[in-house]
């Protein structure tokens, strides 16, 4: 028997999950959360075989767990199950070393499929998904590039900005300019849109 943590923060859409993975004779799911932060707690109380992650999770999102996963509890291996369908969001999963991620528009025998490939120790990748990543380019951010303006994102301002990241408030304006122009954006906004529509804030 595979047994699976699930998370993801719609009910509907969660309940749906536990009951199609219900319907296969192999599959269980041990645990659901509906919140980033329970899941390695969960992991560790119930050791899941795989866990099963939507990314944008409140809390902490799917990726960073999935990176807690792989530290705190490796023979849990991780499949990011989320709609979020772009290139920068696979390129971040590829680095937390998930072991597969799928979208959820995909058909429902694509999960239970996935699942047992996972659990037999093989990576699945959506292939379409795959060739985009493949085709687009690399993020030209910093990680602490990065960091600000998804804080930016969030609608912070830049004396905020500077307090959650113990950084002058002149430190962040640089760093915001220097986002700006390499990302040949008009302003914050048209950089905070080309970052996010390219994956690298989620």
């Amino acid at each position: 028997m595979i047994r699976i943590l699930l998370a993801e923060d719609m009910n509907m859409v969660r309940g749906a999950l536990v009951a199609l993975l219900g319907m296969e004779p192999d599959i269980e799911v041990v645990s659901e959360v509906d919140h980033g932060d329970q899941i390695l707690p969960q992991a560790l109380a119930h050791r899941p075989d795989i866990a099963v992650l939507d990314i944008d999770l409140p809390g902490v999102d799917g990726l960073t767990a999935a990176g807690l996963l792989r530290d705190q509890l490796p023979s849990c291996r991780t499949l990011i199950l989320t709609s979020l369908g772009r290139p920068g969001t696979l390129r971040r999963a590829m680095a937390a070393k998930v072991s597969g991620f799928i979208l959820k528009d995909a058909p429902p025998e694509e999960l239970a499929r996935a699942i047992r490939k996972i659990a037999n120790g093989e990576r699945v990748i959506d292939p379409q998904l795959a060739m985009a990543a493949w085709d687009s380019a690399d993020c030209p951010l910093t990680n602490r590039e990065v960091q600000v303006l998804r804080m930016a994102a969030q609608g912070a301002e830049v004396v905020e900005i500077a307090a959650g990241l113990f950084l002058s408030a002149g430190t962040v304006r640089n760093y915001l300019t220097n986002v700006v122009t390499k990302l040949n954006a008009r302003n914050r906004v048209d950089a905070i849109r080309k970052a996010d529509e390219a994956g690298w804030l989620s």
